[in-house]
């Protein structure tokens, strides 16, 4: 019987461990996806986002 847990314990983390390596697969897949359909708006706040940055570091430096 002890033997038995032994081995029934060891095959669950060994499973796990594959379902934890698929799991980031989707979640990369998911992520990729969003950024390939919301592109065009993640580039207009990205530069968005550096014309002020640029704007406000000419103001701070005069």
């Amino acid at each position: 019987m002890n033997r038995n847990m032994k081995r029934m314990i060891k095959e669950f983390f060994v499973e796990e461990e594959g379902i934890g390596v698929v799991e980031i697969i989707l979640i990369l897949v998911v992520l990729i996806g969003l950024v390939v359909i919301f592109k065009s708006q993640i580039e207009a706040v990205v530069t968005s986002a550096f014309r002020k940055i640029t704007g406000d570091t000419g103001t701070i430096l005069d």
